[in-house]
């Protein structure tokens, strides 16, 4: 039988041992009734391989005792590395948005709450959810094959979202923008090395995120006439860029 993969974060990982519970626990133990003595290859975010033996099954945890391990590979793509930075929407779009996301080749969600969202978060909430949604992105990275995970992180508002944001490119897919459409922005000026879009939740951004946006290098562009939900923008996006820059 060959060596079962898993996707996890290396957070998982202290003093030579890994151990799961929740999603990874269940699809090792009671989907595929792994046991004590199974060997097991893990995957983290960075795309490190870890090689390891089942030691301890317990009713909810599983250890794994790591034996060794291969750097990650490096990636040969010419494709620039997208980050979707994306305001939190209402029920589980987010999920859609993460899984198809992945698929698609995203290196990094940046989450953030929009002034217009529907969805709120609690600071209570804040850690658990950020776990829940890199499990998802670890999930959808392990069935299509991704030797990486890419990595979600949260900010608690737009204007937070916009600062610090190093990518050669920086977009905002603004309906109220009237002069700039997507197309012009990825045929201008070759193949960057990395870049940012920002899309707004269902109620689309508040002009004043827009100009925090704006202040931090972000073009604002629309997709023309026609106006996409929040979850379908994200990827639409990611697949027209993929295909522009050569991945599709």
């Amino acid at each position: 039988m060959s060596v079962r993969r898993f996707m996890m974060h290396s957070s998982a990982i202290r003093d030579g041992y890994a151990s799961f519970d929740g999603d990874i626990y269940n699809h090792m133990v009671r989907v595929l009734r792994l046991g004590t003595g199974d060997a097991v290859q893990l995957s983290d975010e960075k795309g490190i391989t870890y090689f390891g033996t089942i030691t301890q099954v317990s009713k909810e945890r599983v250890a794994v005792t790591i034996t060794s391990s291969s750097p990650a590979i490096e990636n040969d793509s010419t494709a620039p590395r997208i980050t979707i930075c994306q305001a939190l929407p209402k029920g589980d779009k987010i999920d859609l948005i993460l899984q198809k996301g992945t698929e698609l080749g995203a290196h990094e969600f940046r989450l953030f709450g929009g002034r217009r969202s529907i969805a709120k978060i609690r600071d209570d909430q804040q850690s658990g959810k950020i776990e829940r949604w890199n499990r998802i992105t670890a999930e959808a990275a392990r069935q299509c094959g991704r030797p990486d995970i890419p990595e979600v992180t949260w900010c608690p508002s737009a204007a937070a979202a916009a600062n610090d944001s190093g990518q050669e490119l920086r977009l905002i897919l603004w309906e109220g923008e009237r002069e700039h459409s997507l197309k012009d922005a990825l045929s201008i000026g070759g193949k960057p090395s990395s870049v940012i879009v920002a899309i707004g939740p269902e109620g689309g951004f508040d002009p004043l995120e827009v100009s925090h946006f704006s202040q931090h290098g972000y073009q604002p562009v629309s997709l023309g006439s026609r106006i996409l939900r929040t979850e379908t923008a994200s990827i639409a996006i990611l697949a027209i860029m993929q295909y522009i820059w050569g991945e599709m």
